[in-house]
């Protein structure tokens, strides 16, 4: 696997983007927009951490693509992987257990330290391994970790104690963002609200203010210079600066953007899009390249063991009418666990068929009969399951109430867990307390998978036993493993596939929509992209106002 064949790993994502018709990425073209400027942008959610391995909150990420360079830049439109911090692609051996990087010179973070070898293998060894004295978690997105090795001033060496085919990629993430050695030093809660102005990064930006929940302030650096060779702009930001500011309710961030006294606002609901149809205003949605939206069932709940349940919740809800009533063509019926444009994609779609007599004779069959007011009983229990609202997702109140209503003349009883996303995360932890979890996970490569499913990576099944911590589930985590540890592309497909097609035939879940990140622009904001899932990027943006 040396440079061409990294290379060809981004070309195997654009053919397969050219097929299904769609783009990676949406953009504003730059015309002959005027420069300067403080960009005003709204966010339906706060960032909660900016510590790069758990960034992977929209919100979070967000703002650690604007503050923070990487090695590698992946190209949002082609998924090629592309020089930026690294000077060309690294070099890497036969099975993929070692890589070298060659730097770009002169880049300093914006306290004045440099950017050099010794630095990046700093952050690499705190996100390969992570440091549990300090709660700071091992990166997703890095897989078999061994150790970095300065080479010189400018070369740097990473060892993987098994193959790392996806590290090359990860390297692109904004899990790996670089940060200072000072910055680093942290602990957990210094990467938290409150500590904002601390992070120092080398991007364009630099958080100059902080309102804790409410507003950060992004001030261009004035001496940046090292954007991906790739970018037609070169140089400091195009604008002075960025607001980032919360704006929970949707009718508030719709009509502060459509009455012109905002810039951009992510997540516009599928309702209103239509409000973006107006002139001077235009729609942008950015593909996730990853895991869709869509229902993880917990095989370890009381509920939820019996395969048959799990089937027949399968059976009985019927994908497309949600569809239909909750959103638009930006939202298309997902045909796989993985979207079109993923690395992996297969589709699976005859393995989600709404069926609700099937439904009714697999829980006739598991033993589950109506109870008096219509709800299954079993040994005295009732078929009740908790979901989850998935506050990142798109409607996803409204999804679940959509999914109780058709449940329920099957005598299933659906229950949303309610609560803030500080009370979600927790809730989420406990198959207890949450049997069907909503979620989704954007990463343009094939270790989204197990990103998503792993026992110790997302875990979104909750595949291990809460009493004992034993692997309920070995084979799939066995399968997912695979993934990030065999050396080709050809092995890396082969082992995705085998992992999808076990989470289908154990019923662990139902893919609902390939999830866009959906933005409504002003026309005054020009050359406005996305990073490879949907991200934000402020850097080339210009304002014409």
């Amino acid at each position: 696997m040396n440079k061409r064949r990294l290379a060809w790993i981004g070309a195997v994502a654009a053919v397969a983007i050219a097929m299904t018709g769609c783009s990676a990425n949406t953009s504003g073209e730059s015309g002959d927009a005027g420069s300067g400027g403080t960009l005003t942008y709204l966010e339906p959610q706060t960032w909660n951490t900016l510590y790069p391995p758990a960034g992977g909150f929209y919100p979070n990420g967000g703002v650690l693509n604007q503050v923070t360079d990487r090695l590698l830049y992946q190209n949002p439109e082609t998924l090629d992987l592309e020089p930026w911090i690294a000077s060309e692609l690294p070099e890497v051996n036969a099975d993929a257990t070692e890589y070298t990087f060659t730097l770009r010179d002169g880049v300093t973070y914006s306290d004045g330290t440099p950017l050099d070898a010794e630095n990046v293998v700093k952050n690499f060894d705190l996100y390969g391994k992570g440091d549990n004295a300090r709660a700071l978690s091992v990166s997703e997105a890095i897989n078999n970790y061994d150790r970095g090795e300065v080479v010189d001033e400018h070369t740097v060496k990473f060892f993987f104690s098994a193959p790392s085919p996806g590290f090359a990629q990860a390297t692109s993430t904004i899990n790996s963002g670089l940060l200072s050695n000072g910055t680093l030093d942290g602990r957990n809660e210094d990467f938290g609200p409150g500590k904002a102005k601390d992070i120092v990064g080398s991007g364009p930006f630099v958080i100059s203010d902080e309102k804790i929940g409410s507003e950060l302030k992004l001030t261009a650096r004035e001496d940046y210079n090292w954007a991906p060779p790739s970018l037609a702009h070169q140089g400091r930001a195009s604008i002075d600066g960025i607001d980032i500011i919360l704006a929970g309710e949707n009718s508030v961030r719709i009509g502060t953007v459509v009455s012109g006294q905002a810039d951009i606002a992510r997540q516009i609901p599928a309702s209103d899009e239509s409000q973006f149809e107006a002139p001077g205003l235009t729609l942008i949605a950015a593909s996730t390249n990853g895991v869709n939206n869509g229902l993880n069932f917990r095989p370890t709940s009381a509920q939820l063991g019996d395969i048959q349940v799990r089937q027949a919740i399968i059976a009985g809800i019927d994908r497309q009418a949600i569809i239909d009533t909750l959103f638009t063509k930006n939202y298309p019926l997902a045909t796989g666990i993985l979207a079109k444009t993923a690395l992996g994609y297969v589709d699976n779609s005859s393995a989600w068929t709404h069926d609700p007599k099937k439904a009714e004779q697999l829980l006739d069959a598991a033993g589950w009969a109506k109870g008096t007011d219509g709800v299954r009983e079993k040994n005295g229990e009732r078929l009740s399951l908790t979901f989850n609202e998935a506050l990142p997702q798109p409607r996803s109140k409204e999804v679940v109430t959509l999914i109780q209503e058709q449940l329920a003349p099957l005598g299933i009883e659906v229950k949303i867990f309610p609560g803030d996303q500080a009370a979600q995360t927790e809730a989420a932890l406990s198959a207890d307390t949450i049997q069907v979890y909503h979620s989704m996970v954007g990463r343009a490569d094939f270790d989204v998978l197990k990103s998503q499913y792993f026992s110790t990576n997302r875990n979104s099944i909750l595949n291990v036993e809460a009493q004992d911590g034993k692997i309920y589930d070995e084979e799939l985590d066995q399968l997912l493993a695979k993934i990030a540890s065999v050396p080709t592309i050809e092995e890396r497909q082969d082992a995705s596939v085998a992992a999808q097609q076990r989470l289908i035939d154990q019923a662990y879940v139902l893919p609902l929509f390939e999830e866009p990140q959906v933005f409504g622009l002003s026309d005054t904001v020009q050359g406005f992209k996305t990073e490879s899932i949907g991200r934000p990027s402020f850097y080339e943006v210009q304002l014409n106002k």
